[in-house]
């Protein structure tokens, strides 16, 4: 089955959304954020993007369900009736007829049920990154009998390289099921094949990890990548973008382990959907802390699984071994 269709669609989706995010940065000097029932933030920009994502996913998808990180309660609460004004105002910068209602209504088709096909999108992947003005990621995925057979990744503060952490500024990573993965400038419609690091490439033999210590367990990773021969410092940087870096290889592996102070955490399906397929069609492998594959289709947490690992693939087993022997 061909996806071109829901590949163009979720391009220009996170593309619009992106240009909503940049949109909120460049107004504010300091952005600021509500809190969440988990204490986690969340911007103007996150209801923003949200509401446009699933607007469009509705007009050229409408029998898709859509499971999406943020609903409108908060904007409801009375207390927050300055920032729905400020996410609607936005929004209307793209739909100039909608309003607060409808803008509500939109964030809010994005609920928390699985299906045999549905779309995964989280708005802003990284909000915390996103606040320090560093790097974020939006995050679209379309998931269809248990795999996902397209991935997109807006990353507006990702340089082509980082070596050249000025130059070249925004990354969109896109992937389709069987068909590879590949990389364009934000602004560019010429994309280029990405993959994996090679084996044996020892100046990419580094592994990426939150810059937030909380989320994930930073000394168990550290100390699973020193076992596989990984010496160099870790790579640390927000959201999604961290699959980015490991499918076009700037690293060879992804840890993610359950932090000690919430040891039964499990992962949501709109934090990795995405970046799992960009990884495995960059020719990595993906799987949780102990081997198996990623769960997409009992819940928008992965229930069955525990942590993630996201490698090059070369190194793959040699990880899950030490993580047994840990």
């Amino acid at each position: 089955m061909s996806y071109s269709n829901e590949k163009a669609v979720a391009i220009d989706a996170v593309r619009r959304a992106v240009q909503l995010c940049q949109m909120v940065q460049a107004d504010s000097i300091q952005t600021s954020s509500l809190e969440k029932g988990d204490r986690s933030p969340v911007t103007v920009a996150d209801f923003g993007a949200q509401a446009l994502i699933c607007q469009q996913l509705a007009e050229e998808f409408p029998h898709d369900p859509i499971v999406g990180e943020e609903n409108s309660g908060e904007l409801k609460n009375p207390e927050a009736a300055h920032y729905l004004k400020q996410v609607t105002g936005y929004v209307q910068r793209f739909h100039p007829d909608a309003d607060s209602a409808v803008v509500c209504e939109w964030i809010d088709r994005g609920g928390h049920d699985v299906a045999d096909r549905f779309w995964a999108v989280d708005p802003i992947d990284g909000t915390k990154g996103f606040l320090r003005r560093e790097q974020y990621a939006i995050a679209l995925a379309l998931i269809e009998d248990g795999q996902v057979r397209v991935g997109v990744l807006g990353c507006p503060a990702m340089p082509r390289n980082f070596e050249h952490p000025h130059q070249d500024i925004g990354m969109l990573f896109t992937a389709v099921h069987g068909e590879g993965a590949t990389m364009m400038g934000l602004k560019s419609s010429t994309a280029m094949p990405i993959h994996v690091v090679a084996e044996g490439t020892h100046v990419h033999l580094r592994f990426v990890q939150s810059v937030e210590s909380a989320h994930g367990n930073a000394a168990l990773q550290q100390h699973i990548a020193k076992s596989v021969g990984i010496t160099q410092p870790a790579l640390k940087i927000d959201s999604q973008a961290k699959y980015g870096a490991v499918a076009r290889g700037d690293a060879a592996l992804y840890l993610r382990f359950p932090s000690t102070r919430s040891p039964d955490y499990r992962e949501k399906i709109w934090d990795h959907a995405a970046g799992v397929l960009i990884v495995e069609e960059a020719g990595g492998h993906v799987t949780d802390m102990l081997g198996h594959p990623l769960d997409f289709t009992s819940d928008y947490r992965m229930v069955k699984n525990q942590g993630v690992v996201a490698s090059n693939g070369a190194i793959h087993e040699a990880v899950l071994r030490a993580v047994s022997e840990v």
